[in-house]
């Protein structure tokens, strides 16, 4: 049995809500009965929006669907002995029920002007505005060797001068074991400690380093290509798009929505932080 997440309250007005819904619904499923209370697919799908960020994440399917049903079970006898005990009177459950009405409506206007904002025209323009304020940005294609000592750095170069295959002089000596035969694939300068990055970003396409201290010990430097950095493209970055517009849309709709109203504020302002 899954443990009630929700006070008694809280139980009591999704009841409430779930029943208001499902009569709404005349093509609702019944899943399962207590007593005279059925319970429906439609208050199965309201409980996962619910319940969505607390559900165990390996449930999937049917084993989610048979969670959330034991859930409703409970949820329907917790709240049935709520209401025997009185506890549905009161002014606090009154005030709890308000506020629980008023999220739902809040919940329910910004899912549909997220529904409405969010449209394959507006994700274009976000995206366009974005890559057209992107300034153009360098990257570089490097390898590289680290061992200890300049000594050591001087005696790879000397190798590689010879003509020694980079990713093998560095599969020997190097002391990076996240480089595999050296190469750190593309990275912009900011990637980079400093003393490494100006003199990867100083180096011509194809030539070698002096030997490089960083905090790391010291380099031997080899840039394989320059070019500059590729902007995502549309699809790859969609998901956050549509997440962008959304989230835009519903604080305009606030923006607006407190547009030439009197709001009066009665609690105290916060504390300053303390300056250390």
């Amino acid at each position: 049995m899954p443990v009630l997440p929700r006070s008694a309250s809280f139980a009591l007005f999704l009841s409430f809500l779930a029943a208001c819904l499902a009569a709404s619904a005349s093509e609702a499923k019944t899943v399962a009965k207590v007593g005279d209370v059925e319970i429906t697919d439609e208050d199965v799908r309201i409980a996962n929006d619910d319940l969505a960020a607390s559900l165990p994440q390996q449930l999937e399917g049917a084993a989610k669907d048979s969670y959330l049903v034991d859930y409703l079970i409970d949820l329907t006898l917790v709240a049935k002995s709520a209401e025997t005990q009185k506890l549905a009177e009161g002014a606090d459950f009154a005030r709890r029920m308000a506020y629980f009405r008023e999220k739902v409506l809040m919940e329910g206007l910004l899912s549909k002007t997220t529904k409405g904002s969010v449209t394959e025209e507006a994700m274009k323009k976000v995206y366009d505005d974005a890559a057209g304020a992107k300034k153009g940005e360098m990257e570089v294609r490097a390898r590289h060797i680290l061992v200890p000592t300049e000594d050591e750095a001087k005696a790879a170069i000397k190798r590689l001068q010879a003509g020694e295959d980079f990713a093998k002089v560095a599969t020997e000596l190097s002391k990076d074991p996240g480089s595999e035969g050296g190469d750190l694939g593309y990275f912009t300068k900011d990637k980079m400690v400093p003393e490494f990055a100006d003199a990867a970003f100083k180096l011509d396409v194809g030539k070698l380093s002096d030997p490089v201290k960083s905090q790391f010990g010291w380099h031997v430097i080899k840039v394989e290509d320059k070019r500059a950095k590729p902007f995502p493209s549309f699809d790859s970055v969609k998901d956050q798009l549509a997440r962008y517009v959304g989230q835009k849309a519903q604080s305009d709709l606030i923006l607006k929505l407190r547009e030439g109203v009197k709001i009066e504020r009665f609690d105290p302002p916060p504390a300053e932080p303390k300056k250390p």
